[in-house]
């Protein structure tokens, strides 16, 4: 599964203005609201959902990332969304420090896989330090959204290649 799979670039937030965990999953969650792949009536339980699960332990998985992440009901396939802090937010990392990228996903309770091959994913992309500034760097949501797509089928090549192709 790849992030391009689940990522609406109509929900993607280049510039979050929230400066808390909960502003900022309020937030992204908004977004997904807006761009319609939740319901209106279903944010405030959605928003609760990741708040109990980051009760359990930060999503901020250190080195400026966190991924806020829940099971829902409410939707019927994975959606998610990406945010980007210029500032970094306190998130209550692993190493302590700010959180700058955002990964935010809500999937049904039916779909564990689904769930595990994304978080999987943005695991392992989000080890790439040079895609990570790249997206801290991001324009906007199409530029965030084409850095992700692109830099799935060329990890090999690495992602300076792809940089160069969404920057023209």
């Amino acid at each position: 599964m790849k992030f391009s799979d689940f990522v609406s670039v109509d929900a993607i937030r280049p510039s979050v203005a929230a400066n808390s965990k909960e502003g900022v999953i309020r937030e992204m969650t908004q977004s997904l609201v807006d761009a319609e792949k939740i319901a209106v009536g279903e944010m405030d339980s959605i928003v609760k959902a990741i708040m109990k699960r980051e009760d359990l332990g930060s999503t901020g998985i250190g080195r400026g990332v966190a991924v806020p992440h829940t099971k829902h009901p409410s939707v019927s396939r994975l959606v998610g969304t990406v945010a980007i802090s210029e500032q970094g937010v306190d998130f209550e990392s692993l190493d302590g420090e700010p959180v700058q990228l955002f990964f935010l996903l809500v999937s049904p309770p039916d779909r564990p896989g689904d769930h595990l091959r994304a978080l999987e994913n943005i695991s392992r992309q989000l080890r790439d330090d040079a895609f990570c500034k790249t997206l801290k760097e991001a324009g906007g949501p199409q530029e965030v959204l084409s850095l992700i797509h692109i830099s799935e089928p060329t990890r090999r090549r690495g992602i300076w290649g792809c940089v160069e192709w969404v920057k023209k």
